[in-house]
């Protein structure tokens, strides 16, 4: 059922690399003050959704409006941080006949390009390592803001999402109707800026 949570990029996820060595500004992500997120949807045999995140996961960004080609990211979500507000439900995704969290306790999102669509949106090409298995995705993104906060840091945020195939992580989805092969990452974070 949760096939698709796997990034989650990743979440994933998602952490941020560099993708040049230009003057991008670089960013922590802010998990510590809980102003990242990283969350998957998934069809419940096609009645209804389990929506559920990742609440452990670290990563950074690098990002320059007047060099938006210089921007990246890179993010590790480990896996068995995974809730669906359901505990019986989140060992069986957890398990081998899913995610299986004890072989592969993280996922990573390692983006390789940038490129932009308009005023603050873009999509961010990158490689997503999610149950031993790494494919290339690709995620829609938007800039929310960015600016000084309250505490002397100057901050940015952006949010994405992408629909991952869960036999492309070699995640058997086949006893299950069709609606449940695909899953829905989305994610959504602060960046301090260092």
């Amino acid at each position: 059922m949760f096939k698709k949570t796997a990034f989650a990029s990743a979440i994933a996820a998602v952490a941020l690399v560099p993708l040049s060595q230009a003057q991008a500004a670089d960013y922590q992500i802010d998990t510590e003050g809980q102003h990242a997120f990283v969350q998957f949807k998934i069809s419940h045999l096609g009645f209804s959704y389990i929506l559920g995140s990742f609440e452990e996961f670290e990563g950074q960004f690098a990002y320059d409006p007047e060099d938006l080609d210089a921007s990246s990211a890179e993010i590790e979500v480990q896996v068995d941080s995974l809730t669906s507000n359901h505990a019986e439900r989140d060992r069986h995704i957890l398990s081998s006949d899913f995610l299986n969290a004890s072989e592969f306790p993280t996922a990573t999102f390692t983006s390789t390009g940038f490129e932009s669509t308009g005023d603050d949106e873009g999509v961010l090409t990158g490689d997503l390592t999610l149950h031993g298995e790494t494919q290339e995705i690709e995620m829609p993104v938007t800039l929310m803001g960015e600016g000084d906060d309250p505490w002397g840091n100057y901050r940015a945020g952006f949010e994405g999402s992408t629909t991952l195939t869960l036999s492309d992580y070699g995640i058997d989805m086949s006893d299950f109707p069709e609606s449940m092969h695909e899953l829905e990452l989305y994610v959504t974070f602060e960046g301090i800026r260092q």
